[in-house]
């Protein structure tokens, strides 16, 4: 992983988190604590803030009030550094046009200073089934094999926090089959939490966050 856990794993925590837009509440004093590895579904009804919390908890957003914290290693990771603890992806995660699937990758991985960056890349283009497509623009790319792509992008760090806003956009029938092992089977490494309202990849979760319904707690 990016980083050396220790025995301490990741924490992801709301302490009475409340955001707004203008005098609009997406949600108010939202709380909870979960940490991995295990997934965890995020729900609720359009515009109810599934991807805006999965903002905050990366560190893209400031909250309205409340706050939302990070431990890793057995520290509590500031929002500017989380970077390096999460892996992101959602539906308005762009690449560069004109450099291929790979290309991407590794501009990436050297950016942020990791190892072989070419090997990392085909590694993670492997894992998320865009073997064979290393060469490809992105611009050329399907919009199932973009959104392929991103979890590839998520996954660059080997992080130990996933978030993935609506993970199964674009993916036809087989896509969402492979994408339901694949989330399984990094649950059981790390924490992953799935903003969704797709039943499928609701299910994969072992806990939940309802959004402008019934809170936290386990599936129903």
């Amino acid at each position: 992983m990016s980083a050396a856990l220790g025995d301490e794993g990741v924490t992801v925590e709301a302490r009475a988190l409340t955001h707004r837009y203008g005098h609009r509440a997406v949600f108010e004093r939202l709380s909870f604590s979960f940490r991995g590895p295990g997934i965890v579904a995020v729900r609720g009804p359009n515009g109810s803030g599934k991807s805006t919390l999965l903002r905050l908890l990366a560190g893209l957003l400031r909250p309205s009030s409340g706050e939302s914290a990070l431990t890793a290693g057995g520290r509590t990771i500031p929002p500017r550094e989380r970077h390096r603890w999460i892996g992101y992806a959602a539906p308005d995660l762009a690449f560069y046009p004109e450099l291929t699937a790979l290309e991407n990758l590794s501009f990436a991985a050297e950016a942020r200073g990791l190892s072989s960056p070419a090997k990392r890349g085909r590694e993670r283009l492997r894992k998320v089934g865009l073997e064979g497509r290393e060469n490809e623009r992105a611009d050329a790319l399907s919009s199932g094999m973009a959104q392929r792509l991103r979890l590839a992008f998520a996954l660059l760090d080997d992080p130990p926090l996933l978030l993935l806003d609506e993970p199964g956009s674009h993916l036809d029938d087989e896509g969402r089959r492979s994408l339901a092992s694949w989330i399984g089977d990094e649950g059981s490494r790390r924490l992953v939490m799935i903003a969704t309202n797709d039943e499928r990849e609701g299910a994969l979760a072992g806990q939940r966050v309802e959004l402008g319904s019934r809170g936290v707690g386990d599936p129903a």
